[in-house]
């Protein structure tokens, strides 16, 4: 897949900022994780206000990373709704319903204090 290689972590973020954006994605954070972890460039967390919206949202953006940008991702979860993992390789991307995120906080575990406060 030479179009997997091509695209930098920077221009896969603002696809997946912008996919999650038209399907009206709330409270989209994004969390530069450079230099913090190996397992991705950029994490995403994003939520859709149910179930059927939550699996939408990731369908579309697999389906549109994979149509426009040859990009193959992993996804966990996307049956149940309530939150969804997208594995970009350089982006990770969590889909939540906003109850399931409130209960992981996955932003206090990434983002410092100064960071968090930006963010809100």
């Amino acid at each position: 897949m030479a179009g997997q290689m091509d695209m930098t972590s920077e221009a896969l973020l603002s696809a997946i900022l912008k996919s999650l954006e038209d399907d009206k994605a709330e409270d989209v954070v994004q969390i530069d994780l450079r230099g913090k972890s190996e397992i991705a460039d950029y994490m995403v967390i994003a939520s859709g206000r149910s179930t059927r919206q939550v699996a939408a949202m990731s369908e579309k953006l697999v389906d549109r990373l994979k149509q426009e940008h040859g990009r193959l991702c992993k996804v966990e979860g996307k049956d149940a709704g309530d939150w969804v993992l997208i594995d970009t390789g350089d982006v990770i991307v969590h889909v939540f319903r906003p109850e399931v995120r409130e209960f992981y906080q996955l932003e206090k575990m990434w983002l410092s204090p100064s960071e968090h406060s930006k963010q809100g």
